[in-house]
């Protein structure tokens, strides 16, 4: 774990403590050429280390594939999703830009799922005319024109994974979830997420979209930015700068106190009103 993903948890931990709700931990492992062996292991025990404590088990979602899998065939099925065979240099020559990357064109949308694709291929969900509205608990009214700012989304990777849009989707609603709280850069995506809720006729959690830790050249922290490890040695000073960047005012005393001081302060004074004022996100 670096900071960037402690401050995730720890924001939406206390939403959850706070509200006298359940916090799941979920271990999202559907991309196995990305996966290090054994990190699944250190983030728990870091987890653990900080004082965080989950009701239920670890779910893995490797676990969904399956669900997932015969999720896809439904929506083929129903024509609301298609297959598709473009490499990425072909869309590159004729997509634009979007607010999460580069908006498909459609060129396959004349597939059907019935159809013999023998070469490898993508599925994509078709979003024609598909527009959906949420209210963000920080960032208030979000309203999407799908087509527009994010076109027709992989559900399944042409390499034969599931594509993490979907699996969330599906993940959240067979784990009852009412409240996702989580990074700022999901943001732009989540319009297709409440696509995928509403074909598919699930519900829709209420969503928190937190700043983003960044470095000092403004990118993400993340696994390929190369963000430091968090020192499991002083979870109690990690914490405090958790919360100094989620806009509390934890007392400077905190740094080294007891780890069920800290939590117990955090209960009691968590408010992340003034984190929907919060654009620029400071470096790490």
């Amino acid at each position: 774990m670096h900071l960037g993903s402690l401050i995730a948890a720890t924001a939406s931990y206390l939403q959850a403590r706070v509200n006298r709700g359940e916090w799941l931990l979920r271990i999202e492992n559907i991309d196995p050429p990305r996966e290090l062996a054994g990190a699944d292991l250190q983030i728990i025990e870091s987890l653990r280390a900080h004082g965080f404590h989950w009701d239920g088990d670890v779910l893995y979602q490797n676990n969904s594939i399956e669900r997932c899998r015969a999720v896809i065939a439904d929506l083929l099925a129903r024509d609301l999703a298609y297959p598709c065979t473009c490499s990425r240099e072909q869309i590159r020559k004729v997509a634009r830009s979007g607010p999460v990357g580069l908006i498909y064109p459609g060129t396959c949308r004349g597939n059907h799922g019935g159809d013999m694709i023998d070469a490898p291929h993508a599925i994509r969900v078709r979003t024609t005319d598909a527009r959906v509205a949420f209210d963000d608990a920080l960032r208030g009214r979000i309203d999407c024109d799908i087509p527009s700012r994010i076109g027709d989304f992989i559900v399944r990777r042409k390499d034969g994974l599931v594509a993490y849009s979907l699996a969330v989707v599906i993940d959240d609603h067979a784990q009852g979830i009412t409240e996702v709280v989580r990074g700022a850069d999901l943001l732009d995506f989540t319009p297709a997420h409440l696509h995928l809720q509403n074909i598919l006729g699930l519900s829709t959690p209420h969503y928190m979209h937190v700043p983003i830790a960044v470095n000092a050249a403004g990118d993400k922290l993340s696994k390929q930015t190369k963000a430091p490890p968090i020192d499991d040695a002083t979870p109690a000073a990690n914490l405090v700068r958790c919360l100094q960047f989620l806009r509390q005012t934890p007392p400077a005393t905190l740094a080294t106190a007891k780890l069920a001081d800290v939590w117990d302060w955090s209960v009691a004074h968590w408010d992340p009103v003034d984190l929907a004022a919060m654009r620029e996100s400071p470096a790490f």
